[in-house]
């Protein structure tokens, strides 16, 4: 395969000290990219594996964007910095956009319906109702959006950027991996790659969740093996985590301030081949 555009662009500088500071910027975020997901359960057909409602990172107006609906056809996109919802064509040019700092999500609501009804969608139509469950904020209670710490914001955009080539990077060269793109209940940006029948290796990036409330890389297997079973070295700093899950896990506060590309390739390249080797029994 060739490789994409997108995995060939430049790597933007992580601050792993950082890390534990994005979580309220980091569940702003993830609200606003409901409204972007709502666009897809409005307009598309609901898919048994949801993936009508997950979003595709453009790195060219740095932002998370639903699939397209419409004719003409358009998207939405939540973009960390400048922290907005979007309104963007089928070539990902900007149409319009909503600066959410001190507004609410009925404000937002609002005017994306407006949007909608200007490019010919019935914006009755559009809906903030989903069929799980995200982490509470108080945005979620009519408080506003907050963009305050821009650097946070920024940071979580760096976060999705260099995911985002990473694995795009993996897919071209990889068979049966899946395209990359961010599920918006757990909001991890992640491929799957089928590595035999019935048997998947999982590589994404999750930036904070229960586990850590700072980003990290991980690769996951399915299904996933017993915690006794023999696991390699990893490359890059990486570690086993053998919590709820067994699979490998780059933390941010593991990522050296230089080298940072070089350190998260050998960690993803180390971690695929381990887990593919523990999922074919080798």
């Amino acid at each position: 395969m060739t490789p994409t555009r997108e995995a060939s662009r430049t790597w933007r500088q992580l601050d792993p000290q950082r890390g534990v500071d994005l979580g309220d910027a980091r569940l702003q975020l993830h609200h606003a990219a409901q409204l972007a997901t709502a666009f897809g359960i409005s307009y598309l057909t609901a898919q048994p594996d949801d993936s009508h409602t997950n979003l595709e990172w453009i790195d060219s107006i740095g932002a998370l964007a639903s699939k397209t609906a419409g004719s003409p056809a358009i998207r939405l996109a939540a973009r960390p910095h400048a922290f907005a919802i979007l309104v963007l064509d089928e070539r990902t040019n900007v149409l319009g956009a909503y600066l959410l700092d001190g507004r609410t999500i009925e404000n937002a609501a609002s005017w994306i319906r407006g949007q909608l009804a200007e490019y010919g969608l019935d914006p009755a139509r559009y809906t903030l109702k989903r069929h799980y469950e995200i982490p509470r904020h108080a945005v979620d209670d009519g408080a506003s959006f907050s963009a305050t710490h821009s650097d946070r914001f920024d940071q979580l955009a760096s976060w999705y950027s260099d995911a985002a080539a990473t694995f795009e990077q993996v897919v071209s060269s990889t068979a049966n991996a899946s395209p990359v793109r961010c599920w918006p209940h757990h909001f991890d940006i992640a491929t799957l790659i089928e590595v035999a029948p019935g048997k998947t290796v999982g590589l994404g990036m999750e930036p904070g969740d229960e586990y850590w409330q700072e980003p990290y890389f991980y690769v996951n297997m399915s299904p996933s093996p017993r915690p006794e079973t023999p696991r390699g070295e990893l490359a890059g700093n990486g570690a086993w985590n053998t919590r709820d899950w067994i699979g490998a896990v780059l933390r941010a506060s593991r990522v050296g301030e230089t080298g940072q590309q070089s350190q998260v390739e050998e960690f993803v390249r180390s971690a695929v081949r381990e887990c593919t080797r523990i999922l074919r029994g080798g």
